[in-house]
């Protein structure tokens, strides 16, 4: 990862996740704060460079750039950027939110980014510990950010900044956790990951947490590096990935993801296939909203 390319892929989703809950209905998740976050100036950045790509994106369109820009927009965030972080936190979202009720005391954000979940749900601050975990450039940047909104941290809510692919540093974030009933999301990392990241970060993280502990994450499916997708928005992923210097490296048979996570100890509650997110999220819309190919939802749970 780049000095500050993190901070650049945390913007770019907080973006999608504004322009959702500023244009889109009905709203797939309401990340109101999203925007807050995010200058005048980086949202006006954001949206030229989105409406320029069209070139990459769809071709055909590429005439409309200078006729209906909004319109160029719109197609690029409702069928490439937004599908998988909206359907993801609303469904990381709603889980958590059930785990609270059957005793979660901690809820630990691993790729944590711009998200908001402290800030929306400040009535929890006195039954919820939450710690986000990020790499150092994106957790300084979000401070920063906080800082210039005059945006308290809330008390309930512990930052740790760590590179969660170097194995040395896991030690320490399992120290961080307090041992008590914890739920954890791990959202738009596990595809950069090797599967050897995943399986280890997982076995340490759930060494010493009780049983009934549990983690939502996405994955891609092993179909990731051969599915054009719809428009072919599945191969620009790949494409984008490998050009901003992350390339994804992963997908997994589902009796593969499986196998995986039982070395960790942990057990499938629900899986979610494109087909089941689809359904669950994006069902009788009338815009460019759909569930992405070849991506995954899990919630597991330790035996």
């Amino acid at each position: 990862m780049k000095q500050n390319q993190s901070s650049i892929t945390s913007l770019i989703s907080a973006f999608g996740r504004a322009y959702h809950c500023q244009y889109d209905t009905p709203l797939i998740f309401n990340d109101y704060l999203a925007k807050a976050l995010i200058t005048p100036q980086e949202f006006a950045d954001i949206r030229e460079n989105m409406i320029q790509g069209i070139h990459f994106f769809n071709p055909d369109m590429s005439h409309l750039i200078k006729d209906d820009p909004d319109k160029i927009l719109r197609w690029i965030v409702q069928t490439q950027l937004a599908p998988t972080p909206l359907a993801r936190a609303a469904y990381c979202e709603r889980v958590l939110l059930h785990e609270l009720a059957l005793g979660s005391t901690q809820y630990v954000i691993l790729g944590a980014g711009l998200d908001t979940f402290a800030l929306r749900h400040m009535e929890l601050k006195n039954s919820l510990r939450i710690i986000e975990v990020d790499a150092p450039p994106t957790q300084q940047f979000k401070l920063s950010r906080l800082a210039s909104l005059k945006q308290p941290v809330p008390l309930n809510l512990r930052f740790v900044a760590m590179d969660l692919t170097n194995k040395d540093s896991l030690p320490t974030l399992d120290e961080e956790l307090s041992g008590e009933k914890s739920f954890l999301s791990l959202l738009g990392v596990s595809f950069y990951w090797t599967k050897e990241d995943l399986s280890e970060l997982l076995r340490v993280l759930f060494t010493n947490l009780p049983s009934g502990s549990s983690i939502v994450f996405d994955y891609a499916d092993e179909h990731l590096f051969e599915t054009k997708g719809i428009y072919n928005r599945v191969d620009h992923m790949v494409q984008m990935a490998a050009a901003g210097g992350e390339p994804m490296k992963s997908g997994y048979a589902y009796v593969e993801m499986e196998a995986l996570l039982d070395e960790a100890g942990l057990l499938i509650y629900e899986h979610l296939t494109p087909e089941a997110i689809h359904e669950q999220f994006f069902q009788n819309r009338t815009d460019h909203l759909m569930a992405f190919e070849t991506i995954h939802f899990i919630h597991a749970v330790k035996k």
